[in-house]
């Protein structure tokens, strides 16, 4: 009776099973699972896969992308796409540290995301044991005639009966009692049915091997150890309990299952639907292909009269010119001796008779003066180029280029030039401006523009989402951007073209410094050392409280925890608008202790307390003063300091306060130029001595804030369910 129960189980566990092997197959190699790894992004992949896609990435960047990279890995299914983000990947994974992995960043095969494994790589990612128990569960129901054989018996081996746990192991029954003696530890270990899965009885932590995981961090999706969130990078991270974690997700999987188990009878009606649907999708698709076959016979139909004419026309044209050509070659033959025109001629000099002589020899002179006119000034009767019957199709051609299906309501989407920026990279947002349906899928078409008429070729990229960072553009260089949308086989127009300008030098990554000069009384830094604000409070306050005579308050000055001691190199921030007084630039490495110990502000009327006249005249040229170079901002304007090139109308010196201020120096010709960071527009740039290292400066009084440009990175999607 037991035994016909087990069977029946069996049984309806292999259907069960059997129905499920969609989401059992690796999307990579499109086999059943092997030691699936759980990746960032929450989908399983091979663990074999994982590391021939590397592999793949590494030979792509080894043969600069060539088809041929792709062939090592004949489990790999890697799609054009792909192999092209791969290259991009790759290029920019050359400036990563030496001693990390040759390469961790690739596309997700399920997602298609950009996946980084970070510095421990493979050895960071958890297997997903409970898909591996599903898989092998279907193993077993796809070949239930086949058994698993005792792994200890001589030859010939017996059938398994059990597989122990701890020993990775599986026995008969006699192996089993030989190698689990009662009353010894082994007999305590854990045995089940046989089965060649076997995993661990405790997770543990692949950031700390030596750690159980107890936790679960919500903002990741994946279990931790008490280390990772002490001083992980789960530090910050909101973490649940285990058992909470394993308590609420169990509650909402099964209540979502049963939720649609509940609906079986609308989803076989869906089913049903669903079979009609591809009926009518095969005739409908049928028609089009007619349609389209009409059309594109329509328009061979034209191109063949228009073929047929100007081939006519040629011919035309061809027959007139050698009939002239021949004519004249005639014409000329006649003037040889004893051969036409010149031999009548001869003989006509025969005749003696003055009377007949005369008679003939008159029109016969014309004739030879006309010949000889034309002997002299030798013209062909007839063109031979045919420069005339070029066919001009550069625009019916781009036309044909563009020709597609109709949109049917697919909008235009349009580029965002506020949330699109240039920096390290190139950061391209769209949006579709209408209500209609949005594309499935975005082509974003780019190109370099050149000081001449000339273009580069248009360089293509499939988004799937409405942004795109672009890697790897030229320097100081202007780039059009357009992007159209698809849905199916349809596509709308091109948006307007959108002309964005690179920084003139490679952008320079800093932080502020918090130890050198650092006045925390009176400024305020972030937690990441990416923004400063100075406090206009009660310090402000007393020290302008002990001066009686003057404004003598006192900037307050941070600088970049990272020098510069040659080459070109650019960073940009951002002035809040409320700022009051805000000075940018650079100084040197041997002037930072007169920097900090400065307690004068170059800004004041009076320069020196004793001097006794005004500093006008010491202030007409400040650079000699000044320990470092800078350019003043405030009150969202921009002033062009006081040099003997600066106009000398005040009104004329100051600008509008850009929303991005960009600072480029060029230690090699001793230069720094301060720009419009948007259209990278040069305002001001003077000669500084780089004789030091140089450091971004900044200073600023009252209520001020400097928030430094962020790099641009790939993003790879967002992780924010809640569990």
């Amino acid at each position: 009776m037991e035994g016909d129960r087990l069977d029946s189980d069996r049984v309806e566990s292999r259907v069960t099973i059997k129905g499920i092997e969609r989401e059992l197959i690796c999307p990579a190699c499109k086999e059943l699972f092997t030691h699936p790894l759980i990746l960032p992004c929450q989908h399983s992949v091979c663990h074999k896969c994982v590391k021939e896609i590397l592999f793949a990435f590494e030979d792509s960047f080894a043969d600069g992308g060539s088809e041929s990279s792709n062939q090592s890995s004949p489990r790999i299914k890697i799609s054009s796409s792909s192999m092209e983000r791969i290259d991009r990947i790759t290029r920019t994974g050359r400036k990563r540290n030496s001693l990390t992995p040759r390469s961790s960043l690739f596309p997700c095969p399920g997602c298609q995301r950009d996946i980084d494994l970070g510095e421990r790589g493979m050895n960071g990612l958890f297997r997903n044991f409970t898909l591996e128990t599903i898989v092998e569960r279907y193993r077993q129901a796809a070949r239930a005639a086949i058994a698993i054989m005792c792994d200890f018996c001589k030859p010939p081996p017996q059938e398994s009966t059990k597989s122990c746990m701890d020993c990775s192991a599986s026995y008969c029954n006699e192996c089993f009692k030989i190698h689990h003696p009662w009353g010894t530890v082994k007999a305590q270990h854990e045995y089940v049915g046989p089965t060649t899965n076997f995993r661990p009885k405790i997770l543990m932590c692949p950031e700390h091997e030596m750690e159980r995981v107890n936790m679960y961090c919500e903002i990741c999706r994946r279990p931790v150890c008490h280390l990772c969130k002490l001083s992980g990078c789960h530090a910050n991270h909101r973490v649940t309990t285990m058992s909470t974690a394993y308590k609420t997700l169990k509650e909402k999987l099964s209540k979502d299952i049963a939720y649609l188990i509940s609906k079986e009878s609308q989803v076989k009606g869906h089913i049903t639907q669903l079979g009609l649907l591809l009926k009518e999708t095969e005739c409908n698709s049928e028609r089009a292909k007619e349609a389209a076959l009409q059309s594109f016979e329509k328009l061979s139909h034209v191109l063949e009269e228009k073929k047929s004419a100007a081939l006519r026309a040629i011919e035309v044209s061809k027959n007139l010119r050698l009939e002239k050509l021949q004519t004249q070659a005639e014409e000329y033959q006649g003037l040889l001796e004893n051969n036409g025109l010149v031999g009548y001629a001869q003989e006509v000099l025969k005749e003696t008779d003055p009377s007949c002589f005369v008679q003939t020899a008159k029109q016969l002179h014309v004739r030879i003066q006309k010949a000889t006119e034309s002997l002299k000034s030798f013209r062909p009767a007839a063109e031979t180029t045919f420069e005339d019957f070029v066919v001009d199709i550069a625009k019916q051609e781009e036309a044909l280029g563009d020709l597609s299906f109709h949109s049917n309501g697919l909008e235009i989407p349009e580029i965002n030039k506020g949330q699109s920026r240039m920096y390290n990279k190139a950061l391209i947002s769209w949006e579709s401006p209408g209500k209609t349906e949005s594309a499935d899928i975005y082509v974003l078409e780019y190109r370099k523009l050149y000081r001449e008429d000339e273009s580069a070729m248009w360089q293509e990229i499939e988004v799937c989402s409405k942004s795109k960072v672009i890697s790897d553009l030229d320097e100081d260089s202007s780039y059009a951007f357009r992007v159209r949308g698809y849905k199916g086989s349809i596509c709308s127009p091109w948006s307007p073209e959108v002309i964005l300008r690179t920084p003139p030098a490679p952008v320079f990554s800093f932080l502020f410094d918090d130890k050198c000069g650092y006045n925390s009384d009176h400024l305020l830094l972030n937690s990441r050392r990416t923004s400063v604000e100075s406090r206009a409070g009660f310090p402000l306050l007393l020290g302008s409280e002990r001066m009686q005579i003057g404004c003598y308050t006192t900037l307050d000055y941070i600088i970049g925890d990272t020098g510069i001691a040659k080459g070109k190199h650019f960073w940009a921030f951002h002035v809040e608008a409320y700022s009051y007084l805000v000075k940018v630039g650079v100084v040197s490495s041997n002037k930072i202790q007169k920097l900090f110990h400065n307690t004068h502000d170059g800004t004041s009327p009076r320069y020196d307390q004793d001097s006794g006249h005004d500093s006008g005249s010491e202030d007409a040229f400040f650079d000699s003063t000044q320990p470092f170079t800078l350019v003043t901002l405030g009150m969202k304007k921009f002033f062009i300091p006081t040099t003997p090139a600066a106009p000398k109308d005040p009104e004329s010196r100051i600008l509008p306060l850009p929303s991005c201020l960009g600072i480029c120096l060029d230690c090699d010709k001793g230069k720094v130029g301060f720009y419009d960071a948007g259209p990278m527009k040069c305002l001001y740039e003077c000669e500084v001595d780089c004789s030091g290292i140089m450091y971004p400066a900044f200073a600023l009084m009252g209520g001020a804030a400097v928030h430094l440009q962020e790099a641009i990175t790939a993003k790879y999607g967002e992780y924010h369910e809640d569990i």
